[in-house]
């Protein structure tokens, strides 16, 4: 061997600096530059024109992958994306699809100038996350280098998850991996096109290994498609306009980027902000909890993400640094870049990530990673979106940026087997995309987007029912919202979905591998004391009664229609869905904003007429009580009254005498607290009685009551027990004002989880040296 396999150390949890690293390369291949006054010299005009060209070429790159595609995941769930990268391997525009693997896709293209011969006319293949270019195995990419006049000129890249790449589980998932050698082979960058030619050999190896070669060998072609696509577009660019200008520009979009964050960085407060989150369970036969933690601090215009404290490796929850990185991206993006061009190379310069090795989202070799992008890295980039919008909840000028968090995961379940329908017998892998219909966070003045999608697919979609059907044996008897899934707030978190389908046109059985977060513990949380969505939760109903219910003339609409005997499904498990099994999945919705006993009456009798909530959950967790088709004033004042009362005698009160301030001067922080000066200092406040509740020239944290309930307090939402999962007790904790009884904080948590709500610092950082 000539070099190390790649593992931790390809990266380790270093901050990648450009320049830096150009300077570590061999001088061969030469490469294209230009010089800051080639840059600055560049007039508005052109610059905007060949900044469009450049999203016009990543964006028919794109359309080829899926126009060629086979793949659902692809050409209907648009789980893809695609960039188009300087010379450096910088990404200079990126899609609006996955944008995760958008802090992966630079990883593989300097892995590949330090460790490959780079020529004209190569394309390489990578899975390896510790490489990079994805998240885990089933993330591939095919990237290649562009030459202008013998020099490298740029790169282009296309990444999407294939259906299978082998190993032990279906779908590459195998939920009782110990480690990565029972799942899909990580490849390290190997030349899969030589002097513009397909490398058939390369390509048969390739396409071996999966239990679907078809749809992977078409996806590769796919993918080399759309590069090829990419090179003839960009060349014909660099033609029109000349080699200096187009780097010129490329170069000019990634510093754009970065000023343009930076100078959004100047204008919110410095500070440090913390968020803690959970995987219920580690893998098959698991019942722990295990924690992935967080410190954002944000001063001046960059930020530094700490996860010091956070769970070592563990099962298949586990992402490398390139899925953690790419969990940062997923906040970033859409928090804080959603009005700035996607120049992910400028933009990925604004921060700094810390993180120790061997740790759930810094994993090192040879853990199992198969669940990277949707446990581990999802977690971190959920965590530091809570952070983002904790700091900018503190603003007036960015507070539409702020949302709670979103579905929490993708709930993952794969059904494979032998379609027999019409013909010879095929096999078939479906991984079922209905998930992507998720709710979406609530903000300071709007509730979430029902069934929106998922934050980290801008683009994203769920499979038409019909073509579904169409290519696999199977017949969906349900596709619908779920009332009582959004989290519960003043303003309401999306309702999720949910999903049921059976076997059809088969008489065999088929496997089933089921892999998803968030049944025991939340992972969307709410904000400012909103509650979180529901939990997810799978049920396999064994010896159904579709078929009678349809030979009667009822449509099995519901659970109790469907009958059978109803097992609930684990975190991690594999199993088998038979001819007459049904498979139910129901995954999260996104988490309130606000006290939920703080909105108006008339929105939730809006959601209960739209079936967003049901009468029973608008007085449990609303206090709104419903008189046939309006609101029973009365009685809300009476329950609302109630849920304080219960709140006030339940919770564990702080000590120390009672003060009242004036709100006059009030400065709001969140949808709660205020900034008041009183006593010759700046406090804080309930904004809504004015209850001093802290002082940061006095105190390390907020004097707030403390409840811990059972974890069905949170509500109906609570699908499950999560003693059902996990040994860890769980409990629904919440921190009030003890002057009026608001909801400061809301979530469903360990028993031992930190409160990181009662921190004062990370509302007044800089209060005790005014």
């Amino acid at each position: 061997m000539t070099m190390h396999i790649p593992g931790s150390a390809a990266f380790a949890s270093r901050p990648i600096d450009p320049l830096r690293f150009a300077g570590q390369l061999p001088d061969s291949p030469p490469r294209h530059t230009v010089t800051d006054e080639q840059i600055e010299a560049l007039d508005p005009l052109t610059y905007e024109v060949i900044r469009h060209r450049l999203w016009s070429v990543t964006d028919e790159m794109g359309e080829t992958l899926k126009r060629m595609s086979g793949s659902p995941v692809v050409t209907d769930a648009n789980d893809f994306d695609f960039a188009i990268s300087d010379e450096l391997g910088q990404e200079v525009q990126v899609g609006l699809y996955n944008t995760m693997l958008a802090g992966a896709v630079d990883l593989a293209i300097y892995w590949t100038l330090r460790n490959r011969t780079v020529r004209e006319g190569d394309m390489f293949l990578c899975n390896d996350p510790w490489v990079g270019g994805g998240l885990h195995q089933n993330d591939v990419i095919v990237f290649q280098p562009i030459f202008v006049d013998g020099r490298l000129f740029a790169w282009t890249s296309a990444v999407c998850h294939e259906p299978d790449l082998g190993g032990v589980g279906l779908g590459s998932f195998d939920p009782a991996a110990q480690d990565v050698f029972s799942e899909a082979v990580p490849t390290p960058p190997v030349r899969v096109v030589r002097d513009f030619e397909l490398q058939e050999d390369i390509a048969d190896l390739w396409i071996r290994r999966s239990r679907v070669p078809l749809l992977v060998g078409l996806d590769l072609r796919a993918k080399v498609g759309a590069n090829t696509v990419g090179r003839n577009r960009l060349e014909a660019v660099v033609e029109q306009y000349g080699a200096d200008t187009v780097k010129a520009v490329m170069k000019r979009m990634m510093n754009d980027a970065e000023q343009r964050l930076r100078d959004k960085l100047r204008r919110v407060p410095d500070g440090t902000w913390h968020a803690t989150g959970y995987q219920d369970q580690a893998r098959e036969g698991d019942r722990g909890v295990h924690k992935i933690t967080v410190a954002m601090t944000k001063k001046g215009d960059h930020l530094t993400f700490d996860f010091t404290g956070t769970d070592p490796q563990a099962g298949v929850i586990n992402c490398t640094y390139a899925g953690m990185r790419g969990g940062a991206m997923l906040a970033l993006l859409p928090v804080l870049a959603h009005d700035i061009p996607w120049s992910a190379g400028g933009l990925l310069r604004c921060f700094d990530i810390v993180s120790e090795e061997g740790t759930l989202n810094n994993a090192t070799f040879p853990a199992a990673v198969s669940r990277g992008p949707i446990g581990p890295a999802w977690l971190t980039g959920s965590l530091i979106a809570e952070c983002l919008s904790q700091m900018l909840d503190r603003t007036v000028e960015f507070g539409d940026s702020v949302q709670a968090s979103c579905c929490g995961t993708h709930d993952t379940a794969v059904l494979a087997g032998v379609d027999a329908r019409g013909g010879e017998p095929a096999p078939f892998i479906n991984i079922v995309m209905d998930v992507m219909a998720a709710g979406y966070g609530a903000r300071p003045r709007q509730d979430g987007m029902d069934t929106g999608g998922l934050n980290c697919i801008p683009m994203g979609r769920i499979p038409d029912v019909e073509m579904v059907e169409y290519l696999y044996p199977l017949m969906t008897l349900w596709r619908r919202e779920e009332p009582d899934s959004g989290g519960p707030g003043r303003h309401r978190g999306g309702v999720s979905g949910s999903s049921a389908m059976i076997p059809y046109g088969t008489g065999t059985p088929m496997g089933l591998v089921v892999a998803s977060s968030g049944k025991g513990v939340a992972q969307n949380n709410g904000l400012a004391g909103g509650y979180p969505g529901n939990t997810a939760i799978g049920i396999v109903a064994r010896g159904s009664s579709v078929k009678a219910a349809f030979r009667s003339g009822i449509l099995p609409t519901t659970l109790e229609i469907v009958a059978g005997t109803q097992e609930l499904r684990a975190c991690y498990d594999t199993s088998y869905l038979a001819p007459d099994d049904v498979l139910y999945l129901n995954w999260q919705g996104g988490g309130g904003y606000g006290d939920p006993v703080l909105r108006e009456p008339s929105a939730v009798l809006a959601d209960y007429h739209a079936g967003k909530v049901t009468a029973d959950g608008s007085a449990e967790t609303y206090g709104v009580v419903l008189s046939g088709d309006t609101v029973d004033e009365a009685a809300t004042g009476r329950r609302r009254a109630e849920i304080r009362r219960h709140r006030a005698t339940q919770a564990t009160i702080p000590a120390g005498e009672p003060r009242t301030v004036d709100l006059a001067t009030a400065v709001r922080l969140d949808d709660n607290l205020a900034e008041v000066r009183a006593g010759g200092g700046l406090v804080v406040a309930c904004r809504h009685c004015g209850r001093q509740l802290g002082d940061a020239r006095t105190d390390a944290t907020l004097a707030l009551a403390r409840l811990d309930g059972p974890a069905r307090a949170a509500g109906p939402q609570v699908t499950a027990d999560p003693a059902t999962y996990l040994d860890d007790e769980v409990v629904f904790r919440q921190l009030f004002c003890p002057g009026c009884w608001t909801a400061v904080y809301s979530g469903l948590v360990p028993a031992d989880h930190p409160d990181h709500a009662l921190d004062i610092g990370r509302l007044m950082p800089s209060s005790a040296s005014r």
